[in-house]
């Protein structure tokens, strides 16, 4: 049955607040602010400003990050995050500050700033602080389970003929080290010849208007012939199925097209000076230029491939990725090879060019013997690090490289080796599961960043989230198991 419900709306003043005025030390903001170390990463931070007292004070670095990793757990645009931290104390207890305030606590195109200022070695140093702690307290944990056995007695003495307890010495491998590495796809309009070169050749007629402008009834403009250009690329744009004649030929026009505009801009510059040009127009008029000689090269020799094609005239960083998949076969941004260790996700490289994963694998375990002491037991990965260089480094390291043995199969298969090798592709399927969480839920699928330093800076920050969370998962089965006694693997919480 339907109650009736009250039909007015009631003032602030009555909303009963259950917290009574004091936050709530179980709230997942609450929580994640003592995971993260705050005075380390203000050290680090800190070395980005002068000392001079001139000037504004720079926002603390709690502010800034706080603010970054809520934005990209949320999914929040820069306004839309302002707007949520002012409306949430425990947003804003998140960032730092001392007490809930009505007013915005930064401009939202402060969030460009943070995250240039911050960078991605800042966050993947923060990263790496923060799997090093949870891997720490994991290993606490299962010590703490283990401390009324008593100590073994070993068989070594000392020099003076007394019994000692044995000493462990410190493990030269132990763990496993899970490799792979994705696409994550930037923010642009999916790039063809006949697009580039019509966006090209409509940005070169603003920069000759602004050239021009100066001379205004002084000297004659030049006939770039825009309206026609026009209507020739929508004569191909707007045919649902275009043959590849049709595309041809309107590829060629376009490029003349442009080719003019760049010759009136050179006969332009010497009347008016390019300081004449914004910043924006500046650089697109150089990418302009590569985005010609490339097309007028690929045109010519009547192919779709050249050494590091611009795809997209605003982000000219980005290239594209052929990955083989089903859905999309090429993608469109960096490159990402990442390391999964215990349930947690370090980045081990990043390329805006193509890269063979493969040969990423001795770094990658040069940087875990670096952060843990020892090298991993073994490492679970792609066919495609079985290199012969891989293999033979793997062998003199003792570190077992899951997948066959490079040739022909044997005809008789040994049934231990193929239970292992079951067993490793089942465990290698936990860095498939972060690919899928970081880009269905926290926005690695679409880096909408514009900048190539800001947006390997988000990645990072898209990790240290997927971290964070981990971390936050594993300290709720942690205060689960303090309340009401339930016995579970801390290896087995959900990675």
């Amino acid at each position: 049955m339907y109650a009736n419900h009250q039909d007015q709306q009631i003032l602030p003043g009555d909303f009963f607040l259950p917290f009574g005025g004091r936050l709530s030390e179980d709230n997942r903001w609450v929580q994640l602010s003592y995971i993260i170390p705050w005075r380390r990463v203000e050290q680090e931070y800190s070395k980005h400003f002068s000392r001079d007292l001139r000037g504004g004070r720079a926002v603390s670095v709690r502010m800034a990050l706080g603010a970054l990793i809520i934005q990209e757990r949320e999914g929040f645009s820069d306004r839309h995050l302002v707007q949520h931290i002012t409306e949430n104390p425990y947003l804003q207890y998140f960032i730092g500050l001392e007490a809930y305030q009505e007013e915005p606590p930064f401009d939202p195109s402060l969030l460009t700033y943070f995250r240039k200022r911050l960078g991605p070695d800042i966050i993947n140093q923060v990263n790496e602080w923060i799997v090093q702690a949870g891997l720490q307290e994991e290993q606490n944990g299962d010590d703490d389970e283990n401390r009324d056995e008593p100590p073994r007695e070993s068989g070594k003495f000392d020099a003076n003929g007394g019994s000692q307890s044995e000493v462990q010495e410190p493990p030269t491998h132990q763990g496993k080290l899970i490799l792979d590495a994705t696409c994550t796809p930037a923010d642009v309009a999916y790039p063809t010849d006949l697009s580039l070169l019509n966006k090209a050749r409509e940005k070169l007629e603003d920069i000759l208007d602004t050239l021009h402008a100066p001379h205004k009834g002084e000297m004659k403009k030049p006939r770039d012939r825009r309206r026609q250009a026009r209507r020739d690329y929508l004569r191909t744009a707007k045919n649902r199925k275009p043959g590849r004649s049709e595309i041809r030929r309107a590829v060629g026009r376009q490029l003349r097209y442009v080719a003019r505009d760049l010759r009136f801009i050179k006969q332009l510059v010497q009347h008016t000076p390019l300081t004449a040009l914004s910043r924006r127009q500046y650089r697109d008029l150089l990418v302009i230029g590569e985005l010609y000689r490339q097309q007028r090269e690929m045109y010519r020799l009547r192919n779709h491939r050249v050494s590091d094609r611009i795809v997209s005239i605003v982000q000219p960083d980005v290239r594209p990725i052929v990955r083989g998949k089903a859905k999309a076969n090429v993608e469109f941004g960096p490159k990402l090879a990442i390391s999964v260790v215990n349930g947690y996700t370090l980045l081990e490289e990043i390329g805006w060019d193509s890269f063979n994963e493969g040969t990423t694998l001795i770094e990658s375990v040069e940087r875990y013997q670096e952060r843990f002491g020892y090298y991993p037991e073994a490492i679970l990965a792609d066919k495609i690090y079985r290199t012969r260089e891989n293999l033979k480094y793997c062998k003199d390291h003792g570190i077992r490289l899951s997948g066959p043995k490079l040739g022909r199969p044997p005809k008789q298969t040994d049934p231990e080796q193929k239970k292992m090798e079951r067993q490793d592709m089942g465990e290698r399927n936990a860095v498939e599961g972060k690919f899928g969480e970081g880009k269905r839920i926290y926005g690695l699928g679409l880096i909408r960043a514009r900048l190539r330093q800001t947006s390997e800076t988000v990645i990072a920050i898209q990790l240290l989230v997927l971290n964070l969370e981990k971390r936050l998962r594993l300290l709720f089965w942690l205060i689960l198991d303090e309340l009401f006694g339930t016995d579970f693997d801390i290896s087995k919480v959900v990675a």
